[in-house]
């Protein structure tokens, strides 16, 4: 059976439900939407009746059926043994014709079990394939939408929503970009669209409305009207919003008056809540991702020829180091994301920080490339070529573009602390050449509770509860992110006096041998999923247990 079985079954019968509810027949819809409710939790829990469904399907020698229920309890977590005992009542209520069935409902749960992951899933419905799908070119280029348009866009999002997914996200920056080097669908949304489309989210149960909003980055006047078409569209809909917000350096406050609109919505009865970045948000810097040197002829021609260690060990010969400080960039190549950011950087000195020898988050000023070149009596630029080539060309420099307005991380302890917000930006999956974020967890953890110096602290259980409780509530996940008889088994153990984040380092593991950033963490005693060991002292057991959850 082919491991796209899964897949096969389920879009076939997505699809063919599509046809047959398209019509105006009553009795067929009827059973269709009593048949979902039926299996809802009740007087017996979803578990029991799944099993249920399963024996009298395979009773009734229904592969279809004994698919889709297999499925569905599977993903409610259920054992294979629990599963295994069900179908052997099913095969003695309904005798050895049954066995044939039987054995195709084995071959279906072995390949559900091998779509096993080391934690939990969960997937949001995106604005931008929906809107290519629907309006073709006319999406993709960002063009108005429709009613008509809309309409279908809000058709999807509700059937995406009942079949699982926990909410809706669309993306208005402007640093967000296709391949092509064009906004991405949806950036330009008018708000008709927009609310259309949460519109489609409360017809299909709900959800999170999740937005990257316009004017983040520099513009105040913009990012604040954005709020405020959010608040609306909270207030008007019931819906948890739950949007970016960056402290800037041009408008350093602009996020504290989003939180003022936050707090009246809230106060109303309505559901904001803020993403934040629970560290500096920016970029780091070094010869294995992005640096200031990549478009200087001599590094281009020694990277052609070298790799790796021996790449490292010819930019760290003095003559090499005097040829690239001589020569003037080349011309950036369009089609290259990033080609010409090394340009970029050479004019960002005055803002970079050297890490140290372990990472530190939160420099004071003597730590700015330019202070140390001043102290050191050099160039600033022939400087961070030589802090570029400590630790054996390994080390890296930290640009910070947001969230480190006056060299503090003093506003992100007063947004850690408002009972609105959640910490989530992390950008652990985009830009994984230049950033390395996916390691905020620990960051709270060892920086906020125990580490910092240069300011307040959280509390441990505060730092717990931010990244627990409060991102599964903002979510809808209401049998998570507590300690209590019940809930889900999702448990770190730590041991807090050697947890501790490593250096950044480079690894070329992903498609096509792309490059990323990697951050290891000690201290990890064990990682418990579902109530099954993951990792112990920072070494994967080999278990699966993770699960797609939806909604």
């Amino acid at each position: 059976m082919p491991t796209n079985k899964v897949s096969e079954f389920n879009n076939y019968r997505s699809l063919m439900n599509d046809k047959i509810l398209s019509g105006d027949n009553k009795i067929i819809k009827r059973i269709f939407n009593l048949d979902t409710n039926a299996f809802k939790e009740g007087h017996l829990p979803v578990k029991t009746k799944e099993l249920l469904g399963l024996v009298a399907s395979t009773v009734l020698r229904c592969d279809d059926c004994v698919r889709y229920h297999l499925e569905k309890c599977h993903e409610e977590g259920l054992s294979r043994a629990q599963i295994s005992e069900a179908l052997s009542i099913a095969t003695l209520v309904g005798g050895t014709i049954v066995i044939p069935h039987l054995r195709r409902a084995y071959e279906y749960l072995d390949i559900l079990e091998k779509r096993n992951y080391s934690m939990d899933i969960a997937a949001y419905v995106p604005h931008a394939p929906v809107r290519a799908y629907v309006m073709g070119d006319r999406g993709a280029l960002n063009e108005p939408a429709t009613a008509d348009d809309i309409e279908q866009m809000a058709k999807i999002i509700c059937e995406a929503r009942q079949a699982g997914a926990v909410g809706f996200s669309t993306s208005r920056t402007l640093n967000h970009k296709a391949r092509d080097g064009e906004p991405v669908p949806g950036t330009f949304a008018a708000l008709d669209e927009l609310n259309g489309l949460a519109d489609g989210l409360v017809a299909g149960g709900g959800g999170l409305f999740e937005v990257a909003p316009q004017g983040l980055e520099f513009d105040r006047p913009v990012f604040l009207s954005e709020v405020d078409w959010m608040a609306d569209l909270a207030e008007r809909t019931g819906l948890p919003v739950s949007f970016a917000m960056l402290q800037n350096e041009l408008n350093a406050d602009s996020w504290r008056e989003a939180l003022d609109v936050v707090d009246r919505v809230n106060a109303n009865g309505g559901r904001m809540h803020p993403q934040i970045a629970a560290r500096p948000f920016g970029m780091m810097i070094g010869w294995d991702g992005y640096h200031f040197f990549q478009k200087r002829p001599t590094f281009i021609a020694l990277s052609e020829k070298f790799s790796g260690d021996d790449l490292r060990r010819e930019l760290a010969r003095p003559e090499i180091k005097a040829r690239i400080l001589s020569e003037a960039d080349d011309a950036p190549d369009a089609s290259k994301q990033f080609d010409g950011i090394g340009t970029f950087m050479q004019n960002m000195l005055d803002k970079m920080y050297a890490m140290g020898d372990s990472p530190d988050y939160e420099p004071g000023p003597e730590k700015l490339v330019t202070n140390m070149a001043l102290a050191a009596g050099v160039d600033a630029l022939s400087f961070a070529y030589d802090l570029l080539n400590k630790d054996g060309g390994r080390s890296f420099l930290m640009l910070p573009f947001f969230n480190y307005v006056g060299g503090t991380q003093d506003a992100i302890y007063e947004m850690l602390k408002h009972p609105a917000t959640v910490s989530g930006l992390s950008d652990g999956g985009a830009h994984v050449r230049m950033i390395c974020d996916a390691s905020i967890p620990t960051y709270v953890l060892t920086h906020w509770t125990r580490d910092r110096d240069r300011g307040p602290k959280l509390t441990i259980e505060e730092a717990v509860k931010v990244q627990t409780h409060d991102t599964a509530a903002v979510v809808g996940f209401t049998d998570r992110g507590v300690l209590q008889e019940g809930m889900k088994a999702d448990i770190n153990i730590i041991d807090m006096e050697t947890l501790s984040l490593g250096f950044p380092h480079a690894k070329d593991d992903l498609p096509a041998g792309g490059r990323r950033l990697l951050q290891t963490a000690t201290g990890y005693v064990a990682t418990i999923v579902n109530g099954v060991v993951t990792r112990r002292m920072g070494a994967d057991t080999g278990q699966r247990p993770g699960r797609l959850v939806r909604s």
